[in-house]
C-alpha cells in the first residue's frame, strides 16, 4: 500500500509528498551547475572504484593506486577528445561542401520525379526540403556545447579525484555512525553501490562496443569521419532507442551527400540497425536482468525530465541518473512501488504456497 490505512489523513501526505517533490525538482534546476559535474563525477568514480580497490587487494598503496585509477580515466577522457577535436576541425572544413551537395541533391530528386510523373512537383515543393543552412547552425550549436563542457572536464576530473580518495575512508565513516559494527543498513548501501556499479559497468562495456563496431561499419562503408561517429554512437548508447535513432542520423545523412545512392543508404542503415538490435535488445538485457531494465514511457520521460532540468548532457545522463534512482528506491521499503512503477516489466507473482493433503 501507498499510504497506510492507519493513516488519518491521506490527502495532507500527498499534498506534502507533491510538495516536496515540486522542492526537489526546484531544487535540481536552481543547482545544475553544481550537481551535473558532481554527478558526471559521481559516474566515473563508481565506474573506477572497482579498480582502484582491486589495486589496493594486490599491495599497492591507496594513493597510487588512486593516482593510476585518475590516470587511466584522464587518459580515456584525453583519447576521446583527441580524436574528437581532430574530427571536428575537419567536418568544419568540409560543411560548405556538404551544403553545396545537399543542394544538388535535393534539386535532382526533384526533377527525378517530375520526369517520372510527368507532373512539374518542383512549382509546389521548395528545393530546401533539407535545409543547409539548418543543419550547418544544429553542428555548429553542437560543436559549441561539446566546447563548452570540454571547459568543465578539468573540474569533473577534480571532484572525480576528491571522490576516490573519500572512497577509502567512507565504509569506516559508515561503521561509526552505526555504531562501529557493520549492520544491515552497512550491507543495504553496499548492495545498492554493487547495483550501481554492475549496471554502469555494463552500459559502458556495452557502449563501447557499440561505438567500436558502428565506427568500423562506417569505415567499411566509406563515409566520412567513422572515429567520430563511432564516438557519437558511444555516447548515444546510454539512451536507448532514441539514441540509437540519433547515432544514426549522421551517419545516413553522410551516405546520401557522399555517395546519393538508395543502396548504400539502406546498407549504412541496415547495419546501424542491426547492431541496436543485437546489442539493446537481446545482449543488454540478457547480461543486466530484469531488474535493472526501465520501461519504455520512463525512458522517453526520464529524457525530457534531465534535458529540461540539466541540458543536452543531462539528456544524455538521463538513464543512468533515472536507473540510480530506481536502485535506491528498490532498496527502500516504503519507495519501492516507485520502482515497480519505473520497471520495464511487472513484479513476479509470488508462488501459492503448498497446501498439505488433509486426507488420512
Amino acid at each position: 500500500m501507498i499510504f497506510e490505512s492507519r493513516d488519518d489523513h491521506p490527502g495532507a501526505r500527498l499534498l506534502f509528498i507533491l510538495a516536496c517533490l515540486v522542492v526537489v525538482v526546484y531544487g535540481l534546476k536552481f543547482a545544475a551547475a553544481i550537481l551535473l559535474p558532481a554527478a558526471l563525477a559521481l559516474f566515473l568514480a563508481v565506474l573506477g572504484l572497482p579498480v582502484m580497490l582491486g589495486l589496493q587487494r594486490r599491495g599497492m598503496p591507496t594513493s597510487l593506486a588512486m593516482l593510476f585509477t585518475f590516470l587511466v580515466i584522464l587518459s580515456g577522457f584525453a583519447l576521446i577528445g583527441l580524436l574528437a577535436s581532430q574530427s571536428f576541425t575537419d567536418l568544419q572544413d568540409q560543411l560548405s561542401r556538404y551544403v553545396v551537395r545537399l543542394d544538388q541533391l535535393q534539386e535532382s530528386w526533384i526533377a527525378a520525379v517530375e520526369v517520372r510523373t510527368n507532373f512539374p512537383i518542383g512549382s509546389y515543393i521548395t528545393t530546401d526540403l533539407i535545409n543547409p543552412a539548418a543543419v550547418v547552425d544544429f553542428v555548429g550549436n553542437a560543436l559549441g556545447r561539446v566546447t563548452s563542457f570540454v571547459t568543465t572536464t578539468f573540474l569533473v576530473l577534480l571532484i572525480m579525484a576528491f571522490m576516490l580518495s573519500e572512497a577509502t575512508v567512507f565504509p569506516e565513516k559508515v561503521r561509526f555512525i552505526l555504531g562501529n559494527a557493520p549492520g544491515n543498513d552497512e550491507d543495504h548501501l553496499q548492495k545498492v553501490v554493487s547495483e550501481i556499479q554492475t549496471y554502469l559497468g555494463i552500459k559502458t562495456i556495452v557502449s563501447l562496443a557499440t561505438g567500436l563496431i558502428l565506427g568500423t561499419w562506417a569505415f567499411v562503408m566509406d563515409l566520412d569521419f567513422p572515429v567520430l561517429l563511432g564516438i557519437i554512437a558511444f555516447l548515444l548508447n546510454y539512451v536507448p532507442t532514441v539514441g540509437s535513432i540519433i547515432a544514426a542520423a549522421p551517419a545516413v545523412l553522410l551516405s546520401l551527400i557522399l555517395h546519393g545512392t538508395l543502396g548504400h543508404f539502406l546498407l549504412v542503415a541496415m547495419g546501424y540497425g542491426v547492431v541496436n538490435t543485437l546489442f539493446g535488445n537481446i545482449l543488454e538485457p540478457n547480461l543486466m536482468g530484469r531488474r535493472l531494465g526501465l520501461s519504455t514511457l520512463v525512458v522517453m520521460l526520464s529524457l525530457l525530465f534531465w534535458g529540461w532540468a540539466w541540458g543536452p548532457l543531462g539528456a544524455l545522463l538521463s538513464v543512468p541518473l533515472t536507473m540510480v534512482v530506481k536502485i535506491f528506491l528498490e532498496n527502500t521499503e516504503d519507495l519501492r512501488w516507485i520502482a515497480v512503477l519505473l520497471d520495464k516489466a511487472p513484479p513476479p507473482v509470488p508462488s501459492a504456497p503448498d497446501v498439505p493433503d488433509g486426507g488420512g
